[in-house]
């Protein structure tokens, strides 16, 4: 993938491959690819294990912004766990990809996800605080990941995932899913409840 056209776009396609570079990190070595989406004006990420063109079940991780997580370690979700174990696991390999989607609070923004932050210490799992707040369960969207597999010129994904949303999400949008790696993260005092919604009331495998 390095010294791959950064102005690269597909026809038809919302998303543009527009920078790249080295990325060392504490997991590993990896190579960070930039783009952006003129259909919603988003930055997404892709960070990147050695040479993904035209690989085969090509190990994938689709993770979603989670500021509050990813940031400041909240212990109300998973995310920064997910994170870290998807890079271990990726640098781990010889090829292997992590999208990082601008989506923040399954799609409703950081300021309405604080909002349903304060309806969760008020009694409301993750679902019902959406929900008070106006907004579906999860307003998530795949096809920008979609676009970006498709940049990078991997053929197939093994997706590493506990949400069968981002799989069927996928392959609506044309990604072939060849199989599924469970992320199995120990809860504690402050997710537990959380994790037990996304199991019963969102599908959610682990």
């Amino acid at each position: 993938m390095k010294g791959k056209n950064v102005d690269s776009v597909k026809k038809g396609s919302s998303v543009t491959l527009v920078a790249d570079a080295d990325l060392p990190t504490k997991f590993g070595h990896f190579r960070i690819y930039g783009f952006y989406s003129s259909l919603n004006k988003k930055e997404h990420t892709a960070v990147v294990k050695g040479d993904v063109t035209d690989t085969h079940n090509c190990p994938v991780r689709i993770h979603s912004e989670c500021h509050t997580g990813d940031v400041f370690f909240s212990l109300k979700c998973d995310c920064r766990q997910q994170l870290d174990e998807s890079l271990r696991y990726l640098a781990a390999q010889p090829y292997g990809a992590l999208i990082y989607l601008k989506q923040e609070g399954r799609g409703i923004g950081l300021v309405n996800k604080i909002r349903a932050y304060d309806l969760q210490d008020r009694g409301l799992d993750t679902v019902e605080a959406n929900e008070q707040l106006g907004f579906p369960v999860d307003m998530r969207d795949y096809s920008a990941a979609a676009q970006i597999i498709k940049l990078l010129q991997i053929r197939s994904v093994v997706l590493l995932t506990n949400n069968p949303d981002k799989i069927s999400g996928l392959e609506e949008e044309g990604v072939t899913v060849t199989e599924r790696i469970p992320l199995v993260i120990r809860p504690n005092h402050y997710n537990e409840k959380y994790l037990k919604t996304k199991k019963k009331k969102l599908g959610h495998l682990y």
